[in-house]
């Protein structure tokens, strides 16, 4: 990962740092592990982006299973998503709204893409995310599984999200895939031409609805 605050994140979240390499206008974060100290240029040649960080780290991936999420209160499940900026955004709003956890189905984008890792501000690094897990291992999370949808289900609005549940978010091109057994659904009312809101941002929406009812009880 790369600069900084992302380090620094990690750090606080409780990764381990394993290495730092830094270029001569950086300094590494104040965190165990070794740290390399770049010549001049080598930064650019070896970081993922146009205008690197000064320093950058290789940190060690914490493993999280289904069966540790099971009975919580509110997890958000991605079926294929996949696209990085949008799993990274559905993982900042889960921290945001309290989510216990975020489960990605075999076919969505890998969490710790560097794509994913900016666009989730951090959030990466304090929300338990569980990768590349087979339809019928969500069985583990007993939990309900409620799926969302442009065009059936309850408005979000007038669903009970107090209750624990599941929350399924589909695909950006295919939706919510068939053979999940989902037990309910919830939709989003909107107006315009648009046929759906953009997985992040309905996700977004029925996460904070859930804080919110959960808040007023």
């Amino acid at each position: 990962m790369e600069g900084r605050i992302l380090i620094e994140e990690a750090v606080a979240g409780g990764w381990e740092v394993e290495a730092q390499y830094v270029d001569p206008k950086g300094r590494p974060v104040d965190a165990p592990g070794e740290v390399f100290e770049l010549a001049p240029h080598v930064m650019e040649r070896i970081a993922s982006t146009e205008s690197p960080q000064p320093v950058l780290a290789v940190v060690r991936i914490p493993h999280h299973s289904v069966t540790e999420l099971a009975g919580s209160s509110l997890v958000v499940v991605c079926d294929r998503v996949s696209d990085p900026g949008n799993l990274g955004t559905i993982l900042r709003s889960a921290e945001a709204a309290g989510v216990a956890g975020v489960v990605l189905v075999t076919g969505s984008v890998d969490p710790f893409n560097p794509k994913v890792v900016r666009a989730s501000a951090g959030a990466l690094f304090h929300v338990p995310v569980v990768a590349d897990v087979a339809l019928h291992d969500l069985q583990y999370l007993e939990l309900p599984l409620v799926g969302t949808s442009s065009h059936q289900g309850e408005p979000y609005t007038s669903t009970d999200l107090v209750t624990p549940f599941a929350l399924v978010m589909g695909s950006e091109a295919h939706g919510v895939d068939p053979q999940l057994p989902i037990d309910s659904w919830v939709s989003i009312p909107h107006a315009g031409r648009a046929e759906s809101l953009n997985v992040a941002m309905a996700a977004t929406v029925v996460v904070f609805e859930a804080a919110r009812q959960r808040a007023s009880r």
